[in-house]
């Protein structure tokens, strides 16, 4: 007897030390089996600017970048928002140009792939393409300016199966208010109220990524259809423009709308946003001087801020930030709203990512890790894609009341 329960004893304590001495990165038979089994949907991926690298092929592990399908199949990510975007400052007849440009190089890689991806418009499709084992390919557009200042574009957009448009980028737009400019429409204008009426009615989710306070209130007001914030963490953990305050984020949920946690270094940790404001003077001033030197090139500006943190982030002058830290604002919010008000937009291809969230080849351990803090299966799958999907079904359901009057 004394014999078993030593033996027992010994067993027990190697078992805690293993869990006390597994890395944090390591990811359990069960988290493997939830994270592969869901739904992970990304709101957001700048891979779009890629499609025209010469030499970036989407269907072949690149040594560059965030996303491409091997990595997507590694990492289990089976939706993805390709985002659609173009310099705030450029508006008009050419903004309008360059969306449809991007528009059909996002159509034009689902057809060379059409072994592993799909092109999704509805929530149904998304379901469908993971029940066919196939990665869903929807589209965002990244920015009200690349209306042109047309409505009718919100209507041609939708046809064309663009499913959110963020209201604006990093400046004003004709008609919305941005976080990081000077506010110049207090908010949203009545034009700018009219296009989020139209975006409701043709299924279009309003997305407040990137929008002034005093938008974001705007378009919640006048909004049938609940609300995504498409790539934004938690203001509460890190006080950057680009976040949700608390009352933004319960105001979000009180109308069924979802925050999708960005994984941008700046955006997830303080000391290292007061530390890159000291170094380069804020994400704008530093996105200007890269565009200023690429003269206009998105796939150079996107090479040249990633290598320049890198430097600075070997030089000491940057903290490292971990990935854990996505896992801190995926918390903050469920603690605040609850589990069904919360997802994944990583902003992978177009922002710093933190260490150990290298490429979305990683992202089964953001499963892991909320398996280890006591999630049930059902609240993760909300989590990685389920609650995205609901919105998105809602924004159907409203457009298709309204097309019924």
């Amino acid at each position: 007897m004394l014999r078993a329960f030593a033996l027992f004893s010994v067993c027990f304590l190697a078992a805690l030390l293993l869990a006390v001495s597994a890395p944090s990165d390591s990811v359990s038979e069960h988290a493997r089996q939830l994270h592969f089994s869901s739904i992970v949907l990304d709101t957001h991926d700048d891979t779009t600017q890629r499609f025209a690298f010469s030499g970036y092929d989407l269907g072949k592990r690149n040594t560059v970048g965030h996303v491409d399908i091997p990595r997507m199949r590694e990492g289990g990510m089976n939706a993805v928002f390709f985002s659609i975007w173009i310099d705030g400052r450029t508006m008009g007849p050419p903004a309008v140009l360059s969306a449809l440009d991007q528009i059909d190089s996002i159509q034009e890689n689902v057809r060379k792939h059409s072994n592993d991806l799909v092109l999704a418009t509805t929530a149904d499709d998304v379901r469908r393409a993971h029940d066919h084992g196939k990665i869903a390919v929807l589209m965002g557009i990244e920015g009200g300016h690349m209306l042109g200042n047309d409505i009718h574009m919100v209507r041609i957009y939708s046809e064309l199966g663009v499913r959110y448009m963020t209201l604006s980028h990093f400046y004003n737009d004709e008609w919305a208010d941005s976080s990081t400019d000077k506010p110049a429409h207090n908010g949203l204008t009545e034009h700018g109220k009219d296009i989020v009426r139209e975006m409701n009615r043709q299924g279009i989710m309003v997305d407040i990524s990137h929008v002034a306070d005093k938008t974001f209130y705007d378009a919640l007001e006048v909004s049938k259809a609940p609300l995504i914030a498409s790539h934004s963490s938690c203001r509460a953990l890190c006080n950057h423009p680009r976040n949700m305050t608390d009352d933004m984020i319960r105001a979000l949920a009180s109308k069924g709308g979802v925050i999708q946690i960005n994984y941008e270094k700046s955006f997830l940790d303080q000391a290292y946003k007061d530390a890159s404001d000291k170094w380069n003077g804020g994400v704008v001033a530093e996105f200007d001087q890269a565009n200023k030197e690429c003269k206009g090139d998105q796939g150079c500006i996107e090479e040249k801020l990633g290598e320049q943190e890198k430097k600075a982030t070997a030089e000491g002058k940057l903290p490292h930030v971990s990935w854990e830290r996505i896992i801190d604002h995926i918390d903050h919010v469920v603690k605040l709203v609850g589990p069904d008000h919360v997802g994944l937009g990583s902003d992978f291809d177009g922002a710093n990512m933190p260490d150990g969230m290298e490429d979305c080849s990683k992202l089964p351990k953001i499963t892991e890790a909320l398996v280890r803090k006591g999630y049930s299966d059902d609240d993760i799958r909300k989590i990685l894609g389920g609650n995205l999907l609901r919105v998105l079904a809602a924004n159907e359901r409203v457009a298709h009341d309204l097309n019924s009057r």
